[in-house]
C-alpha cells in the first residue's frame, strides 16, 4: 500500500502538521497552486516580549495577487533581514539549534528553503523525510481542488491519501473511494499550536516526537 499526502510547505508548522510525515511515504509538497497571503506559508506566531505573540514573517520579493507558491521569491538581503526579525523574539537571543542555523541559511529558492526547515525538523524529531514538489508533476491545469488532489494520487498509484482535521472542508470520502483510494483526516490536533521551532527550542524532541506519533 502505498500512502500520501499532499500539503502546502508551511514555515516553521505546529507538530500537529508533522503527522503527515509519520504517516505518510511520500510527502508531496503542493507549491504549484496559488500563494495563500494568509496563510501559514510565510509566517508564523512566537512569543515576543512579555510573552505577547508575534509574527515572524519571511522577507519575500513583492509579487502579483495570483502568484503561485513555487514562484516566490526573496527580497533582496533577506537572511540578513531574517536574522534582525529573529532577534525581536527574546527567546531566539543568544542560541544555537539546528532549526535557527537553517532559518538563516542563505537560500534563492523559498520553496527549497522552506523544504530544508522541513527536513531539519523531520530529522530532530526522527522522522522520515520524503517529499516530491508537485511542481514538478505537470499536473493540467484543468484539475484543481480535489480533483488535483485525486490526480497527485494516481500518479503514485496510492492506495491510501492523508491529511489534517482542515480536510474535512476540502475532501470527500465518497470521491476518493470512486477512485479506490481510502482517505483518512487526522483527529483536531489536542497538543500545543506553537511553531515547532519553539517546541523543539523549548522542550526534548523525543518528547515532541512522542506527541506526534501518539496523534497519528
Amino acid at each position: 500500500m502505498t500512502t500520501i499526502a499532499v500539503m502546502q510547505p508551511y514555515f516553521i508548522p505546529y507538530a500537529g502538521y508533522f503527522r503527515l510525515f509519520a504517516e505518510a511515504d511520500v510527502v508531496c509538497i503542493y507549491d504549484c497552486v496559488q500563494f495563500p497571503r494568509r496563510g501559514w506559508v510565510h509566517r508564523n506566531q512566537l512569543p515576543g516580549v512579555a510573552n505577547q505573540t508575534r509574527w515572524l514573517t519571511l522577507p519575500l520579493a513583492k509579487a502579483p495577487m495570483n502568484v503561485r507558491i513555487v514562484d516566490l521569491t526573496f527580497a533582496d538581503d533577506a537572511m540578513q533581514s531574517m536574522a534582525t526579525r529573529c532577534g525581536v523574539f527574546p527567546i531566539l537571543r543568544g542560541i544555537r539549534h539546528p532549526l535557527l542555523d537553517a532559518m538563516l541559511a542563505p537560500s534563492d529558492d523559498v520553496v527549497e528553503y522552506l523544504m530544508q526547515l522541513l527536513s531539519v525538523s523531520c530529522r530532530e524529531i526522527g522522522l522520515p523525510f520524503k517529499t516530491v514538489r508537485t511542481s514538478t508533476l505537470q499536473i493540467p491545469n484543468v484539475f484543481t481542488g480535489q480533483d488535483r488532489v485525486l490526480e497527485i494520487c494516481r500518479k503514485f498509484n496510492a492506495d491510501k491519501y492523508v491529511n489534517l482535521s482542515g480536510g474535512h472542508r476540502l475532501y470527500d470520502h465518497k470521491s476518493f473511494a470512486r477512485a479506490g483510494i481510502e482517505l483518512k483526516l487526522f483527529d483536531p490536533w489536542t497538543g500545543p499550536n506553537w511553531s515547532i521551532l519553539y517546541r523543539l527550542i523549548t522542550e526534548p524532541a523525543a518528547q515532541v516526537a512522542a506527541e506526534i506519533r501518539a496523534q497519528s
